[in-house]
Formats: structure tokens, sequence, C-alpha cells
């Protein structure tokens, strides 16, 4: 469940921050009192170690005032400022790799509770060319990563695996914009990346002001048939409705998106990615005594920025 642990994580804190009052409302003017009736009788008072042992607080109170603090400073820097994720697969490679752990700027585009994720802020606009984590539309308790390619009033058409745009028409404008090809170029390679045994070609692409880089596998035809239709246009080419996006993954080839299973709402939006703070090597053999989820490296070269 993908807002598993933020309800776990409010509950907790909830939990910490009323056992924590109801000793500081409660329990704590008792020991005070009792502290004050015996240092009364001996006409002296009493030092800190020997007021814990006549009215030492509860395990539990103590535990909660303990955590409570931090658990707050978790909760609220989690739930409206970034929460971490981990990529679990090749869909954004090689923006993204799967082992790298990012953090998701979550006011990006609205302040949401952490609960049942009602907007209570709308804070920004997604842009075409951002990589945002959103709810899966048909599933939402799974999150995705993927790249917006088109935002409202946007037509999209993904033809023969070359990508066409043709903006929204916006209403101040004196000419609407023209259906436009999305330039790409052959990059040269430090690494290789494959699927499986096939060896990906990578390209160089923009998408609104974001260049960035992306993976064609030339031996698998376009997958027109199974793509989303849209009523009204055809099999590749799809219009964005209002409040909605339109995601692809940079593994072209090899990514479940919008040409697939149709556009994302904006209350599905959880934050855009900014930032790879960790990311692992995933390469054990299967014959290793150690689990395959143990990580065999750190690749420090990708920690930074995303784009």
């Amino acid at each position: 469940m993908a807002n598993f642990y933020s309800i776990l994580l409010t509950l907790v804190t909830l939990a910490a921050g009323l056992i924590w009052l109801y000793d500081a409302k409660f329990k704590k003017p008792l020991r005070k009192a009792k502290i004050a009736d015996e240092e009364q009788r001996l006409q002296q008072q009493l030092d800190d170690e020997a007021r814990e042992r006549l009215a030492p607080q509860g395990r539990i109170a103590e535990f909660a005032q303990s955590v409570f603090p931090i658990l707050f400073i978790i909760l609220i820097v989690r739930s409206f400022f970034y929460e971490p994720f981990r990529i679990p697969s090749a869909s954004m490679m090689p923006t993204m790799l799967a082992g790298d752990f990012i953090l998701v700027q979550k006011y990006s585009y609205s302040v949401r509770d952490p609960l049942f994720r009602h907007e209570l802020v709308r804070t920004g606009t997604p842009e075409r060319g951002d990589i945002a984590v959103f709810k899966y539309p048909l599933q939402p308790n799974v999150d995705y990563i993927k790249r917006i390619i088109g935002t409202p009033g946007d037509r999209i058409i993904y033809r023969n695996k070359t990508l066409y745009l043709e903006p929204a028409c916006v209403a101040s404008s004196a000419e609407c914009p023209k259906m436009q090809v999305i330039a790409r170029e052959v990059k040269q390679q430090d690494e290789v990346y494959f699927s499986r045994s096939t060896p990906l070609v990578r390209y160089t692409e923009q998408i609104g002001d974001v260049t960035h880089d992306i993976l064609v596998d030339p031996t698998v035809a376009p997958r027109t048939a199974y793509f989303y239709q849209q009523p009204g246009t055809a099999p590749d080419e799809w219009i964005v409705p209002e409040g909605q996006y339109f995601f692809m993954g940079d593994n072209r080839d090899n990514s479940e998106d919008s040409r697939y299973w149709g556009f994302v709402p904006h209350d599905n939006l959880v934050g855009r990615a900014t930032f790879i703070w960790m990311s692992f090597e995933m390469d054990r053999d299967a014959n290793s005594l150690l689990p395959q989820w143990v990580p065999t490296g750190i690749r420090w070269h990708r920690l930074g920025s995303v784009e």
C-alpha cells in the first residue's frame, strides 16, 4: 500500500503525542504533589535522583515524550516537504536506475494532508519534462514515477517510436502552436544499457525546457495495438483532458505508461523528483550466500539532482 507508511507514521505520532499529553496533564501533577508532600515531611528539598526514585515517570510515557518530537518533525517533513522513494524498475533508464533512492519534493504541485491526500493548497503547475511520482490511476495504492510529456490540452502522437507534440492553444495567444517533432540525437555512450542481451540505443531529447536522455530498443516493433484508445483520436494519438497529464518512461520500449493505460489526474500527483541521495548496485550472483536484496556496491557518481 503506497500510503501505508504515511498512515502508520501519522497514527504512531498521534499515539505518542496523546500518551505524552495524558501524562503531562494527569500523571505529572500527581507526581509533583507526592514529591511536595515528602519534601514537607522531611523539611528538605530532594535532589533529582531522589525525586525520580520517589515518583518515577512511567516507561511508556517517558518513551513517548522522547520520541514524539522526532516523529512529529519526520511527519511534517515527509508529508509536506520531501519524501524518499526507491526506484524499483528500469522504466526510467538511463535517467534513473533500479536501486536509486530519490527525494520527491511534495510541495511542488500542491500541499495535501498525509492521511486522505486532500489538497489543501495548490502550489505549482506541472511542466513538460518534469519527473514526477504519482498514484497509478488503475491501482491508486501503487506509486509510479515517469516523465510528464503532455499537459492539459496538448495533442500527442507516438508513431513509429517518434514523439510528436502540439502544445495546447493558449486563449491569449495570437496564433496556436503547430505540431512539432520532438527532435532527438544519438548520444555517444560511455556505458551501454541492455534489455536482456540487446544493446539499447541512447538518444538525447528535449521536452519543454528539459534536455534528457532516452533509450530505444531497435529490436522491438511499435506496440500500437496495445495503446490506450482515446475516443475520437487515432490509435497512436491522444489529447490530454483538462486537469490531467500524459506520462512516459525514458526507457521507451520498457515502460508501462500513459500510452497503455491513459492519463493521470492532478489529484494523483505526489510530487516532483529532485535528487538522487543514494544509488545501490544490485548485481548479486544467484549463487551468492547473501540475499539478493543486499546491495553489491554504491554508485557514487549517480548522486545529485535529476533532470
